[in-house]
């Protein structure tokens, strides 16, 4: 039987991507979309295998879950969930607003977790499972300008790994897959940016922007190879928690383990000097929270 697997996201960039990998290798797909006539045009990539469903990953709960369910019932158990949907916002945060913080939010973190726990009963009574949360290079390290998308990224990389620990025993394997710069959209009409309006960031910010967006378009990164990657790993016995996509990916994180790896170690005498002294014991007597509490 053909595996099952949705994917949130499906219009363009890497969700496109995945999708047409996914069912070049014999998966039925099930993409969401946010228009009907985008719909229409996912499912002619390949009939009968590509399912198209239009919802919001903003949309409540209990709409996700009825989403999921008819696609139990009328597509097949769903063997795995690949949590695409998100965006990038761009502004320093003195400058972003704090509707902004929480339309970041409740894209990239809530969306995917009322996802998550839609598709959780059923693969829990099976006992099989998988569950892939795209994340972020941007969920190990940091840029300037993107406070409130690395905040996004860092919080589902948390959320991946302690559900991880929840579900392994139950049988389900939760990757958080981390993409570096791939040939998309995201830094070109996809991403929110703030307006600028305080001086004092020009000199840092304004060449971060122009640099961003004169990239757009030329980034290193296939996303048909991405895909091509992700529908091969669906089929991995033991997947890892994480999976980084990009050599670009796997420098920038390295030199961020690097950097912390040296802090610690610098500031490893103040770490080590904050535990009560287990050297000495003091008496009741001498203690006056103990000789109150007579």
């Amino acid at each position: 039987m053909e595996r099952v697997v949705i994917i949130t996201g499906t219009s363009s960039g890497l969700g496109k991507a995945f999708a047409k990998a996914l069912l070049a290798a014999g998966f039925k797909v099930v993409g969401t979309v946010r228009r009907p006539e985008a719909a229409a045009e996912f499912e002619q990539v390949k009939p009968g295998a590509a399912f198209a469903r239009v919802l919001d990953v903003t949309d409540t709960p209990g709409q996700l879950a009825s989403v999921v369910s008819e696609i139990e019932q009328s597509i097949g158990p769903v063997y795995a969930l690949i949590n695409n949907a998100g965006y990038g916002h761009e502004g320093t945060l003195e400058e972003s607003s704090m509707d902004d913080l929480r339309r970041q939010f409740e894209v990239n973190v809530f969306g995917a977790v009322a996802m998550i726990k839609a598709v959780l009963p059923h693969m829990r009574a099976r006992r099989a499972g998988r569950i892939l949360n795209v994340t972020s290079m941007g969920g190990l390290m940091t840029m300037p300008g993107l406070s409130f998308y690395h905040g996004s990224k860092f919080a589902l990389e948390g959320i991946s790994s302690s559900l991880a620990k929840e579900v392994r025993p139950l049988g389900i394997h939760v990757t958080a897959v981390e993409p570096g710069m791939f040939r998309t959209n995201w830094a070109g009409g996809s991403m929110v940016r703030a307006e600028r309006s305080i001086a004092d960031y020009d000199a840092i910010f304004d060449p971060i922007r122009a640099s961003r967006q004169a990239r757009s378009g030329q980034q290193a990164g296939d996303p048909a190879r991405a895909g091509n990657a992700i529908a091969d790993f669906l089929l991995v016995p033991e997947p890892p928690l994480h999976l980084l996509l990009g050599p670009d990916a796997l420098e920038y994180v390295r030199k961020e383990l690097d950097s912390l790896q040296t802090e610690f170690t610098a500031w490893e005498t103040v770490t080590r000097s904050t535990n009560f002294d287990t050297g000495s014991k003091v008496s009741t007597n001498e203690n006056p929270a103990a000789k109150h509490s007579l």
